[in-house]
């Protein structure tokens, strides 16, 4: 600041208060407001005219002088203040690119519910959990920040996004998904006027559609939804003039049926959505991180490459180290429990122990005499009162668990030293407060392990522990059954006065047993012996330089590490004084253990780097302190790099206040190995410790580099002084052989020493991998023949024989084969405005294992304050400088709300837990920022297509390699005996109606399963003709008129399908508008009436005044309607003649359905079609007069029409009508009727089944009782255009299983838009089969067969029995070439009853499409095929025919149009939804598409609106693991939101435009960069 002029003096007191108000700005307990208002109050005596302009400059500078005042003349770079500028460095380099991100987009409701959290205690800290609370004051530019927040500004999207330069009108839909909730009918106008849209879709839309096809599928059914008359003639300019209406206000499409305003790069610039997903496309073409070298080929062998050397990358060059000699250890001494009767007879009102309450007054005073007498007590009701003298319930050698709270030590010493001399085991644990806490259960386990029966607590501890209503302790889960025992005096019984503990000698035998939790969850206990006990506390007291009655004030956690090792057992040892401060009073008053320095004058204090960090924030308001009594500050967490700024910032502040320069002792530990090092209080106070200056990317690779090009990333290391004395330590590699590292390597530190622990209890693997270590040369000879104990911690011993620590063994995340330290990235995070948005202390970095590598995860929670915006550039920040000074990516960053992370007993994060809710999606973050496109290198190569390989090539293949073309045929059908000598089916029914009128043909059932109405052939026949006779006296229709169908299902359909046939007309059966819903399903009623040309409309009178209403008049033009006909008062008199076709191939119907890709495409069917398809069927399914079949299909396209309207007709069989939509009101209506009518062959859709299966999962046996028997069924074949779904299939044979279904009964159809019936099971035709192929060989379109539960295997079912007459061959969809069994490839079909061809408006001029009149481009050229536009392949079983040939089975993968071709390789979206939904329970529905190159998923969240940030990491992950694919956006919306047709199949397509269109009301979207 202005120290830098001489002429303006700043007096020292001043400079103090500038300073403190400086660091309260850094810690987030001033504002930026307050800071400048008390800022210019202190200087503005000394500055009395500075321009407001340089304000922001002159900040910088005094933060510089501030620091050359503290450090003094030592060198800048060994500050740990430099990390903070080493991270505002690198965000400045990444702000010279200027990223641009896309923002989330979240519901209101969502962004409202995650304000709604009270702050959590700012004060937490973790006690052992990793080090975030360690990180010293961590200093910030707060002028720097604000320069390179303007550098960074991130180009965020505003909550409203813009249409264009025209202003948007009511309904138009611009709006965001944050802010799409609004006026439900401000919703309801706009969606009307949308719909009335909706048939007039421009060619424009067409045009889009075709262009965003793929390549390889050319010959594609033409979308007559978007054709015109005169698309060919639309310019740019008419497109552009039909996207305005009147007023130059842009009109939105509907949902599902968007018009889509596209760039040149094929976004829409209409839609906010879509461009942010074109900011996330550019944001991606930025040069990310180069790929690794170590690639895994993504092939059948799963060859890994050898990863080829870098020789740039730093490696150790260093001679190997020589191990590390401790002093010599001091004369012998008595073991504990002999120094306790000691000091208890010599000086029994020595103080032994003060413990203040969370007041700081003293409320427990312990002497040494007291302390003998209690503990003496204790281990008489140990030994002879629990149990029998012939049962003892504790024997020695047994473990008994000590349960105390952390304000209680003096009952935990009591009840410690009477296991000692009871000669039982203590296994000190944390209280359970709740059934659920965290690491609770795994506590439990090692109880259990341990054989613990009894446990040792106080009188308040077990008054506060969770009680049943009865007043019994709660069983907490996982836990042994415990009896409680209270150690008060006034419960146990009076000591015999001749009765004395046996003092034993220290041996072998374990003393306690601590406990550790590994990085992974689990906790274990590690044995200490009697030996080690003592050989311990004797090393301590010489490296501490104890002495009898000295002060020790305590800080720690008496029960465990440093705190444990100390204040309860050296203490006595020494007869020291122990001052211990509860954790509780430290959250009040940080300054109480300075204060109870100063009162007890105590000479030493054992703290950590958090405590001091509390104290600096809060010494200002304490003025009488004087440390100059302490000559030890034990520092337990000084093996934390970052505490080095804790332990710098404290003496700076303190000097003044008497504390000695060479006080401060960093000290090193593990459960395992104890106290590793610790550093000797200097003689001489003017001298500085030193200090290393490591390289963090050398580190990263295991090597030391004390100095670095890069003066900002290096990691500044303090000692923590020198080896145990009588210990012996050296650094061995921390995978494989523990062999010596070189001098410059940093490696696990391993100690030789008795004073370590012996084992993990119960674990002998891991005990001696651990306890057992023979470090060995590199010539591979034994360094010394005592083993060596593993301490978990990764560091190096200098030459000068001090002891570094760079992290622990458990903090390590190897990410693309470096290590990169939890604590590091903590620190880097935490220096991104420092207390701005999160709260210290409160982060958690841990690592996962996605696609073959581990990748890193950060999780914090932010304060509630903070806006969405400011959150998401926070986190963009901290991946940024994380980039910049560690060079690796952040997978996934998660701000939670407050107070919402599991907490460790002592208020830290309980990191183990944090990541268990992490993976198991039960975090419920406030905001998700994932990043594997950045951090995610080591993808498998994508897959390069040789386009030189031709056709003929493949089959010559083939041929060699001894594989057979894949094909296959159906019976020969002209040899079938088949009598009927009609061709048309008019005919069969007049024939019919003549040889046996009064045979039932349909039968009809309501939601009660009765019979609604059925109908006999002479009744049909009669109805038929009065229909025809009521279009030609009405409507004056000519012979090939086309005529709409408009019935729901039932009888009334049947009759004006073959009245239509009567009178020469076309009929097209149409799905009726929903009463409950005309404005969304009136549009596509209309549209299909005016593409298929329809003259005429028939319906019932119920639908004909639903399409005049004034609902339906505001969905469409009512006046565009052909003439409506009612059939509910049909003439009576009869046609004069019926109509008899002139020729087979004539018209008999059409059939318009909308595929899964969104288009509306319909097929004509000539009668010679329908006769032959009919024929099939029958033959397949040995269809008789005699037979009944029930039918639970939707009647308007498909083999739904063929089964529920043709079949019975021709094969005179009896069909028992089931309307699917009476499933809704009643789920066992099918089921029912199956077993009532004693039907053996039914047909129904995936949707019945799915109903069925979830409807009746519970109701098995009530149906049993109700007398359901489906034994007799012998096809229940599922009707479906699609892939087999083999999972519904097989649960919904389990489930009713009891109900006599048999799974072989249970099959597949498949059909397609050129063929209604492809595939077929039949009665007589082997049992359907399912194999088990490998997915990553489908991507390839290669079949190759696994075992059941294989990696990646995946069940694929038989789609049915080819039918007679047809042929099929496997072709390669591009080159038109056969295929072989081995591959993957299009389904050509060669059938007589084959469609004719699509149905267009363009008349004779319609686009030549190849579906219909394909031919093979090598071997059979000159036949002609049908191509189904499905992926499929064909292998020839086992299992033999009713002919006695080996059964060739058709298996189908999925449709051409909706195959995804990401990374040069063929994905179907079936296989990725599935592995989406099995990510979690919430996710009720998903569907994937393609945009921009951009995989996009939709998930539906079946939860609470909490919950759908969690899904975000879970679909990602998932997706990576088994596709090997990222995923772009995740969208989480509302159940019900993914479009799905009358079949069951999902509309992906509409899906994609309504998401584009931002029309989807999303709870959130996430864009992952």
């Amino acid at each position: 600041m202005a120290d830098r002029d001489p002429l303006v003096p700043i007096p020292v007191e001043i400079r103090a208060k500038l300073a403190e108000l400086e660091l309260e700005l850094s810690e987030g307990d001033i504002t930026q407001k307050g800071y400048e208002k008390k800022r210019c109050q202190l200087i503005g005596a000394f500055l009395p005219q500075i321009p407001a302009a340089d304000a922001a400059q002159e900040r910088r500078p005094s933060l510089a002088s501030r620091r050359r005042r503290l450090s003094g003349s030592r060198d800048e770079r060994y500050r740990s203040d430099v990390h903070s500028e080493a991270v505002q460095a690198a965000l400045a380099k990444h702000g010279q690119r200027k990223m641009a991100v896309p923002m989330p987009s979240k519901r209101r409701s969502l962004v409202a519910r995650n304000s709604a959290y009270t702050p959590p205690d700012t004060s937490s800290g973790s006690e052992g959990e990793d080090s975030e609370e360690d990180h010293g004051v961590q200093e910030q530019d707060e002028g720097g920040n604000t320069a390179v927040a303007g550098a960074l500004s991130l180009h965020a999207e505003h909550r409203v996004g813009r249409v264009g330069s025209s202003a948007p009108d009511a309904d138009s839909s611009t709006t965001s998904s944050s802010s799409s909730a609004g006026s439900g009918v401000a919703a309801r106008v706009r969606q009307a006027k949308v719909l009335a849209q909706h048939v007039c879709v421009s060619a424009h839309r067409l045009r889009l559609h075709q262009q965003h096809r793929k390549p390889e599928m050319p010959s594609a059914p033409p979308d007559v939804t978007s054709s015109t008359n005169n698309a060919a003639a639309a310019t740019a300019d008419e497109i552009q003039g039909e996207k305005k209406s009147e007023g130059g206000h842009r009109q939105t499409c509907k949902y599902g049926n968007a018009e889509l305003m596209e760039t040149g790069d094929g976004v829409p610039v209409s839609s906010r959505v879509s461009a942010k997903i074109q900011q996330l496309v550019n944001t991606l073409k930025r040069p990310k991180r180069p790929p690794l070298q170590e690639f895994f080929v993504d092939d059948f062998e799963e060859l890994l490459e050898a990863q080829q050397p870098d020789p740039d990358l730093p490696k150790a060059e260093g001679a190997q180290m020589e191990p590390a000699q401790g002093e010599e250890l001091g004369a012998e001494s008595p073991c504990l429990e002999a120094a306790l009767q000691r000091w208890a007879s010599v000086s029994p009102k020595a103080p032994c122990l003060t413990s203040v309450d969370a007041n700081g007054k003293p409320f427990c005073q312990l002497t040494y005499g007291k302390l003998w007498s209690r503990s003496v007590k204790v281990a008489y009701n140990l030994s002879h009162k629990l149990g029998t003298k012939q049962e003892p319930l504790v024997r020695a050698g047994d473990r008994v668990a000590l349960v105390f709270p952390n304000n209680d030590p003096g009952s935990f010493m009591t009840a410690f030293y009477g296991c000692l001399l009871a000669d039982v085991v203590p296994v000190p644990i944390e209280v359970p407060l709740t059934r659920k806490d965290a690491g609770g259960q795994q506590i439990g386990f090692l109880l259990g392990s341990c054989g613990v029966s009894v446990a040792l607590t106080s009188d308040l501890c077990h008054k506060g522990l969770p009680k049943s209503p009865t007043g019994d302790i709660l069983h907490f889960k996982g836990w042994p059954k415990l009896l409680w025992i209270v150690t008060e005096s006034n419960h146990l019984s009076k000591t015999p006065r001749d009765w004395l503990p046996r003092i034993r000698d220290p041996g072998p035998d374990t003393a306690y047993i601590e406990y550790k939790t590994c990085k992974d969850g689990g906790v274990l206990g590690v044995t200490v012996s009697r030996a080690a006990m003592l050989t311990h506390c004797r090393a301590l007291t010489q490296a501490c330089a104890y002495t009898e009655a000295e002060t020790i004030v305590n800080v720690l956690d008496f029960k465990k590490d440093v705190g444990l090792w100390h204040a309860v057992l050296t203490s006595v040892m020494n007869m020291l004084h122990v001052v211990s401060i509860p954790y509780a009073l430290m959250k009040v008053n940080p300054l109480a253990w300075i204060q109870k320095v100063c009162q007890f004058k105590a000479k030493v204090a054992c703290v950590k780097s958090r405590d001091m960090h509390w104290a600096l924030v809060a010494h200002r308001d304490q003025r009488d302190i004087n440390l100059a009594s302490l000559r030890m500050l034990l520092v337990a967490d000084g093996a934390n790099p970052w505490s080095v700024s804790s332990c710098d910032a404290f003496l700076n502040v303190f000097r003044t206040k008497g504390l000695k320069s060479g006080i401060i002792c960093p000290c090193a530990g593990s459960p395992e190995a104890l106290t590793v090092a610790i550093r000797r209080p200097a003689k001489d106070a003017s001298e500085t410790p030193p200090r290393g200056v490591l390289s963090m990317y050398s580190l990263s690779h295991g090597v030391i580099r004390l100095d670095s090009d890069d003066k900002l990333a290096v990691l500044a290391v303090q000692d923590v002084g020198r080896v145990m004395p009588g210990a012996v330590m050296c650094a061995v590699k921390m995978d494989g052989v523990p062999q010596l590292c070189k001098s410059d390597e940093v490696g696990e530190l391993c100690v030789r020493t008795v004073a370590t622990g012996s084992s993990y209890y119960g674990l002998s693997g891991r005990t001696k991998n651990t306890f057992e270590v023979v470090p060995v040369t590199s010539a591979g000879t034994v360094v010394d023949d005592s083993p060596f104990t593993r301490t978990g911690l990764l560091g190096f011993v200098a030459a000068s024989g001090l002891v570094y620590v760079a992290g622990k063994i458990d903090g390590l995340m190897a990410v693309g084969g470096r290590h990169h330290n939890a604590d590091d990235i903590v620190a880097t995070a935490l220096a991104v405005e420092p207390m701005k948005f999160v709260y210290r202390g409160r982060i958690a970095v841990f690592s996962i294992e996605v696609l073959h590598d581990e990748r890193i995860v950060v999780v914090a929670e932010q304060r509630p304050d903070s806006t969405e915006e400011d959150s998401f550039q926070w986190m963009s920040r901290v991946l940024q400088a994380i980039d910049g000074i560690h060079r690796v990516g952040v997978y996934c960053l998660v701000l939670v709300s407050p107070n919402t992370l599991p907490k460790s007993p002592l208020g830290g994060i309980h990191l183990c837990e944090t990541k268990q809710l992490f993976l198991e999606g039960a975090l419920h973050p406030s905001n998700v920022l994932m990043c594997p496109h950045t951090c995610v290198t080591n993808l498998p190569k994508p897959r390069q297509k040789q386009p030189e390989i031709g056709p003929a090539s493949v089959m010559l293949g083939n041929l060699v390699s001894g594989k057979r073309i894949a094909q296959a045929s159906g019976r020969d059908l002209t040899q079938a005996e088949d009598s009927h000598q009609f061709q048309f089916l008019s005919e069969v029914l007049q024939w019919r109606a003549q040889s046996t009128p009064e045979h039932v043909l349909y039968t009809l059932l309501n939601s009660r399963g009765a019979t609604a109405s059925s109908v006999t052939c002479s009744q049909l026949h009669k109805k038929a003709e009065k229909v025809a006779a009521m279009l030609a006296e009405r409507s004056h229709l000519r012979d090939g008129d086309h005529v709409a169908l408009l019935y729901p299902p039932g009888m009334e359909l049947i009759v004006s399908f073959y009245g239509c046939l009567y009178a020469g007309c076309v009929p097209i059966t149409v799905r009726p508008p929903h009463p409950r819903d005309v404005a969304t399903t009136l549009p596509t009623v209309k549209m299909i009436v005016e593409v298929s040309c329809s003259v005429c409309v028939l319906t019932t009178q119920v639908i004909s005044k639903l399409l005049r209403s004034k609902e339906a008049s505001a969905a469409v033009d009512s006046r565009t309607w052909p003439p409506i006909l009612d059939t509910d008062d049909l003439p009576k008199k009869k046609a004069p003649l019926l109509y008899k076709p002139s020729n087979p191939d004539t018209l008999a119907y059409l059939d318009f359905s909308v595929s899964t890709t969104g288009m509306l495409a319909g097929v004509k069917m000539s009668h010679a079609a329908t006769s032959a398809l009919c024929r099939s069927i029958k033959l397949q399914c040995e269809l008789y007069p005699s037979r009944e079949v029930a039918i639970c299909l939707d009647p308007y396209c498909g083999l739904g029409l063929v089964l529920w309207c043709l079949c019975s007709v021709y094969s005179g069989h009896r069909s028992i009508l089931i309307p699917p939509c009476e499933l809704e009101s009643n789920a066992s209506l099918w089921l029912w009727a199956v077993s009532q009518h004693k039907v053996r062959d039914t047909f129904c859709s995936y949707g019945v089944v799915d109903t069925s299966t979830r409807g009746l999962a519970m109701q098995t046996d009530a149906l049993k009782s109700r007398g359901v028997d489906l034994s007799r069924v012998r096809t229940c074949v599922v009707v479906a255009e699609e892939r087999p779904r083999t999972s519904l299939t097989r649960s919904f044979s389990k489930l009713f299983k009891d109900l006599g279904l048999q799974s072989r009964a249970v099959s597949t159809a498949f059909g397609c838009r050129v063929n209604m019936a492809v595939c077929l099971q039949g009665t007589s035709g082997p049992d359907p089969t399912t194999v088990f192929v490998d997915m990553r060989a489908l991507r390839h379109d290669r079949v190759r067969l696994v075992e059941k539960g294989s990696p990646h295997s995946l069940p694929l079912m038989e789609s049915g029995k080819i039918l007679p007459g047809v042929r099929i061959i496997i072709a390669n969809p591009e080159t038109k070439g056969p295929m072989g069994e081995s591959h993957l490839g299009e389904i050509w079909v060669q059938s007589s009853h084959n469609s004719s061809g699509y149905m267009s408006v363009y008349g004779d001029e319609a686009p030549p499409s190849d579906h219909f009149a394909s031919r093979l481009s090598f071997g059979d050229t000159h036949s002609q095929w049908s191509r189904t536009g499905y992926l499929g392949f064909l292998r020839r079983t086992q299992l033999t025919d009713a002919n006695g040939e080996r059964h060739d089975a058709l298996y189908v993968v999925g449709a051409l149009e909706e195959a995804m071709e990401l990374r040069g390789m063929r994905y179907h979206p079936v296989d990725i939804e599935t592995s989406v939904v099995r990510t979690h329970k919430s996710i009720a529905q998903c569907a994937v598409f393609t945009w921009s190159n951009l995989l996009v998923a939709v998930v539906e969240l079946a939860a609470s609106e909490q919950e759908a940030l969690d899904l975000v990491p879970l679909v990602t992950n998932a997706v990576l693991e088994e596709h090997y694919l990222i995923v772009g956006v995740v969208v989480v919306a509302d159940v019900g939101v993914v479009p799905i047709n009358s079949r069951g199949e999902k509309q992906r397509m509409h899906l994609r435009d309504g998401f584009l269109a931002d029309q989807l009301d999303p709870v959130y979207v996430a864009y992952n960069m």
